[in-house]
């Protein structure tokens, strides 16, 4: 009895905890995927986070009425972010682009920078071209001739530098006469009025001669260029340079890890940027109904280049979805959001490229740098809208010569646009001058700035951030392709090998001493046996 209430204890016991046990399993399962998951986007949730709850604390504190020192005061968190990220970008930069060109041949870096190049030019075309389409289409400028920098209580903005000049200044920063002082200066081009003489009606002859200046800010440009020659130097020099390759390597790394730890930093410091510059704004009302055209022009290619554009020409390429490679860059994407900067969203944008999409170091600190410089997608969209909107408002009819004058202009002086808040509206004066329209109404562009240039960013940094997965995709085909080269060629010698071998074996067979010693003795064994035969015949 007690063995038989055993079993049945032992069988009920056995039977009843299964669904108990299935049930807590499936909760452990699902709080394991959900820490995994937290854990993950962690950083991605806070940064979004920041973002609107930065929104909602602007809102609360304009109501506050704060004078422009208690503003300042509000705003410190966001500009601490603002200096660690700039902070960080010269060593980023630097050691970046000298290890990533140290660690790829000669042959590899001319054809991933000839591809990179070609990438930037096309895609920033296409951007031009897209903006001052929307501009024809939407005509931000028509209508609003009444629409000028007095009635929106705005500071005039005028800019008298020439358009050959801006170019030769491009020219000349591409190769710093000082090394040390293009981390922190720039060659920028002033004019000075000087007496040349009297004219011949007694009048004073007067001519506007340019000499060169240093502005404030760091010459990317330049910085940049001789990063990637001494990196290539570096690799020539062969073991001479492997101690040197060695410590930029380490040296980018531990930046990289300084990068990890400000990122932890920007939920915070960006949900006081967003809030400082609610609280900051003017009329905004009046600024978005005078404006709105305009700006809705500028956000709508910003959206059709980032939102079809850039992805169609990924997925060209690669043949995979974009927009998954694009939804482990949201940490870059809030903070060039916010910060307005692509040079200050590049180290979180390298980090996120190599650790969430995988892309190969060596191709992101290459690419990466270079096109925080150069490629400007985004801010030649709301550049050739703007010089459209300017030649609207002053009732200038473009011809096809000026319209591609924009296209090229906008194109060709992207590159040298300084990747930091406001760095497009120096380079829409040079649009204006080249198709000789006044600059007076730039302060208008200014005023609203702050709300394009937050699109702009993102679309500037998401192009690179596509540019790079593009390049390491191809350096995969090719790196697969020597791979299958080297196979076959290995197959091909194994084939030479075994030929070789059986060739060699029956000439051995139809050679050897032995063989033919052995055949030699057959004969001879056979010739007596015969001769036995004939003389047992004979007999």
């Amino acid at each position: 009895m007690e063995e038989k209430k055993g079993e049945i204890n032992g069988h009920a016991g056995h039977k009843s905890p299964l669904p108990a046990v299935s049930i807590k399993s499936e909760k452990n399962s699902f709080k394991d995927r959900f820490m995994v998951f937290l854990k993950r986007n962690l950083l991605v949730i806070l940064t979004v986070s920041g973002v609107l709850v930065g929104v909602g604390l602007g809102m609360m504190v304009r109501n506050m009425n704060l004078t422009r020192a208690q503003m300042t005061y509000f705003a410190f968190p966001g500009e601490m972010l603002l200096r660690m990220l700039k902070m960080i970008i010269l060593p980023l930069v630097v050691c970046s682009l000298i290890s990533g060109a140290a660690s790829l041949d000669t042959r590899s870096l001319g054809k991933l920078g000839g591809i990179a190049v070609s990438y930037f030019l096309v895609t920033t075309l296409i951007a031009s071209a897209i903006g001052v389409a929307l501009a024809f289409i939407i005509k931000p400028g028509v209508g609003a001739g009444a629409l000028n920098t007095a009635n929106l209580g705005l500071e005039g903005v005028s800019s008298n530098k020439e358009t050959a000049d801006s170019f030769l200044d491009l020219a000349r920063n591409l190769f710093p006469s000082n090394l040390v002082a293009a981390a922190f200066r720039s060659y920028v081009t002033d004019y000075k009025i000087i007496l040349v003489g009297n004219g011949t009606n007694g009048t004073l002859n007067y001519q506007k001669v340019p000499y060169g200046t240093d502005s404030d800010g760091m010459n990317i440009l330049g910085l940049v260029l001789f990063a990637m020659v001494f990196g290539v130097a570096l690799r020539k020099l062969g073991a001479e340079g492997e101690e040197l390759i060695r410590f930029f390597n380490a040296f980018n790394e531990a930046t990289m890890v300084l990068v990890s730890w400000i990122m932890w930093y920007v939920p915070f410091g960006i949900m006081f940027l967003v809030g400082s510059k609610i609280v900051e704004m003017e009329d905004v009302v009046l600024l978005v109904t005078s404006l709105g055209k305009y700006i809705f022009a500028s956000i709508l290619g910003h959206i059709i280049h980032g939102g079809v554009v850039l992805p169609l020409i990924y997925f060209g390429f690669t043949r995979t979805n974009p927009f998954s490679f694009l939804s482990g860059l949201i940490t870059p994407f809030t903070t060039a959001f916010a910060t307005c900067s692509s040079s200050a969203t590049l180290p979180t944008m390298m980090k996120c490229v190599e650790e969430n999409n995988g892309v190969d170091k060596r191709i992101s600190r290459f690419i990466l740098p270079i096109g925080a410089t150069v490629n400007m997608d985004g801010a030649a969209i709301f550049q050739c809208v703007a010089a459209v909107f300017i030649a609207q408002l002053n009732n200038v009819e473009l011809n096809a010569g000026q319209i591609f004058t924009i296209l090229v202009t906008a194109t060709a002086s992207s590159v040298g646009a300084a990747g930091i808040p406001a760095g497009g509206i120096i380079t829409i004066a040079i649009i204006l001058e080249a198709i000789g329209l006044p600059t007076h109404d730039l302060s208008l562009m200014l005023a609203v700035d702050w709300i394009v240039d937050r699109t702009t960013t993102v679309v500037n940094v998401e192009g690179d951030a596509l540019g790079a997965g593009i390049l390491h995709h191809i350096n995969e085909q090719e790196i697969k392709k020597q791979r299958q080269q080297e196979q076959h060629l290995e197959e091909q010698e194994l084939e030479e090998v075994k030929v070789e071998v059986v060739a060699n074996v029956r000439a051995e067979e139809e050679t050897s001493p032995l063989v033919t010693h052995q055949n030699q003795g057959d004969s001879s064994s056979r010739e007596t046996l015969d001769d036995k035969e004939g003389v047992e015949s004979v007999l």
